[in-house]
């Protein structure tokens, strides 16, 4: 597929999302356009599966008559194998296309009352899952899509037309599922996560990492790996972060991720299925990462996170006893959880694992339990790698400067830590700024080089950064002050002077012509 055909799709599912719009708000049609697409996923992969099984027999999926004796055996052959392979199953009247076809029929009659049978097919595909292996990965998957909400329109009847309308454009649009090696839904669902993001404000930051940064991230955590055995987000959000490490390397074995809103945790397990990863190899756990974390005992080859900026936290005394932090002798302040954060993903981390964590700068530099923190991972620990300092404006929702830090347990570079300046290296686009591709590959390059560059990147020896007291201030290592060019004092004298003139000619000129008109001068 040509970015042009890309594109295109990509607009016609947002000129679809917008169809849903009406009065919602972002978050609220977010979650039926896209629990829409995912139901025209679910389908279309199911139809494709059940068809590879029929195939001997020259039966297609949809020509099962489900109340004959032999139809309901092919049906109960086939989800069987469904179950355990997809995770899930849909009967043949239950695929979208059926349904599709009879929300739009041109007779006036029940026949094309569809919101019900929507309603239900959703929660089948839920209930399918009951008792099996990939049960905890769609329960209550669509509990966001309310068929019966007002928000969709104020009669059953203007319901079922929105809904049926939406059912029609999407049935017409081919997600080339067949073609196994293209990601085109899955791109093209991120595209659409991206532009809610986007009109979504303050509320972006919650789900959604800028597709620019995570590539930064998922670059970072890959350096010198083809494979990885896991990777982990405390903080997923939508998932995107996760997914995108996978894009930088040949395969991930298996994905790890937490997320406290309910509906943010849904979304990250529907992109999870519908980039085409295999139920038993992802574990999204919904839970409050930093109070009730959920992969207990467990280490990670790559970790990630973009976690709330200065998020509160209970800073309960006895976290002091729980292994992420006991070592430390102190926690991160209440009322900023920055440092728990890195201190939780520390302890996630496998001996052999590297991980990029984003945060605002004040971590780099803050004083009191913060900085008794910092000081422990550079000096007792030596675990930092990087320091990266980032564009103001990039995140959805606040305008502050961010940095990125990089940790290591073994690292290579065990009497340094790289400082990077790329906060002047981006591209405004209306009221945000971008990292261009340019400025995202020489972040990467200068990191994994290690390389010096005036007024860009400094390589700090760890004695450097103790005579400066463990503050990580990139303006400390980075010198990006700008010399002016001297002023000469005798030109700017001699240019007074011709102002001085002019002004004089210009009040005689003035004072003449107000004589002819009469009137005093201005001056």
């Amino acid at each position: 597929m040509s970015e042009d055909q890309k594109k295109q799709l990509e607009q016609q599912l947002w000129n679809i999302a917008n169809e849903l719009r009406g009065k919602m708000n972002a978050d609220e049609f977010r979650d039926y356009i896209l629990g829409f697409i995912f139901y025209k996923y679910l389908s279309e992969k199911m139809f494709l599966y059940a068809n590879q099984i029929l195939k001997p027999d020259g039966i297609d999926y949809k020509s099962i008559k489900e109340n004959t004796e032999q139809g309901k055996e092919y049906i109960d052959a086939i989800r069987e194998e469904a179950l355990d392979k997809l995770g899930y199953f849909l009967k043949p009247s239950e695929l979208f296309s059926e349904i599709a076809k009879r929300g739009n029929n041109d007779t006036a009659d029940e026949s094309n009352f569809i919101i019900e049978d929507v309603q239900t097919i959703l929660n089948n595909i839920q209930n399918s899952t009951m008792g099996t292996e990939s049960e905890d990965d769609f329960d209550n998957l669509f509990e966001d899509m309310d068929l019966n909400s007002t928000k969709l329109g104020k009669t059953t009847d203007a319901r079922n037309k929105l809904i049926a309308k939406v059912l029609s454009h999407l049935d017409k649009i081919d997600f080339k599922l067949e073609h196994t090696e293209l990601d085109v839904l899955g791109d093209a669902y991120e595209y659409l996560i991206g532009q809610f993001a986007s009109g979504a404000g303050k509320k972006a930051g919650e789900f959604y990492t800028p597709q620019e940064v995570s590539k930064v991230l998922a670059k970072l955590v890959t350096t010198g790996k083809t494979k990885l055995k896991s990777v982990y987000d405390p903080t997923c959000g939508s998932g995107s972060l996760l997914l995108r490490v996978a894009k930088e390397v040949e395969e991930v074995s298996n994905f790890y991720g937490q997320e406290l809103n309910r509906t943010t945790y849904n979304l990250a397990r529907m992109n999870m299925i519908l980039h085409d990863i295999h139920y038993r190899k992802f574990d999204i756990r919904q839970e409050d990462t930093l109070e009730n974390p959920q992969h207990k005992d467990m280490q990670f080859e790559a970790i990630v996170a973009n976690p709330p900026f200065s998020a509160q936290w209970s800073a309960s005394p006895l976290f002091l006893s729980d292994d992420r932090f006991s070592q430390y002798g102190k926690l991160a302040p209440k009322s900023k959880a920055d440092y728990a954060f890195v201190q939780h993903m520390i302890h996630y981390l496998g001996e052999n694992g590297t991980m990029a964590i984003v945060l605002p700068h004040g971590v780099l530099f803050r004083g009191a339990a913060e900085g008794h923190i910092r000081k422990y991972l550079i000096e007792d620990r030596n675990y930092l790698d990087a320091v990266i300092g980032l564009p103001a404006n990039i995140f959805y929702g606040t305008s502050i400067p961010t940095c990125i830090l990089v940790f290591k347990k073994c690292k290579e570079h065990p009497n340094n830590i790289l400082f990077i300046d790329a906060s002047q290296h981006y591209e405004k686009v209306k009221t945000q700024n971008h990292l261009r591709d340019d400025d995202i590959n020489k972040i990467v390059e200068t990191y994994r080089n290690r390389t010096a560059e005036d007024k860009y990147s400094y390589v700090a020896d760890i004695k450097e950064v103790k005579e400066n007291d463990y503050n990580l201030n990139i303006p400390r290592y980075v010198d990006t002050f700008e010399e002016e060019e001297p002023i000469d004092i005798d030109a700017v004298s001699k240019e007074i002077k011709a102002i001085d003139i002019e002004i004089a000619n210009s009040d005689k000129l003035i004072a003449v012509f107000c004589k002819e008109l009469n009137i005093s001068t201005p001056f």
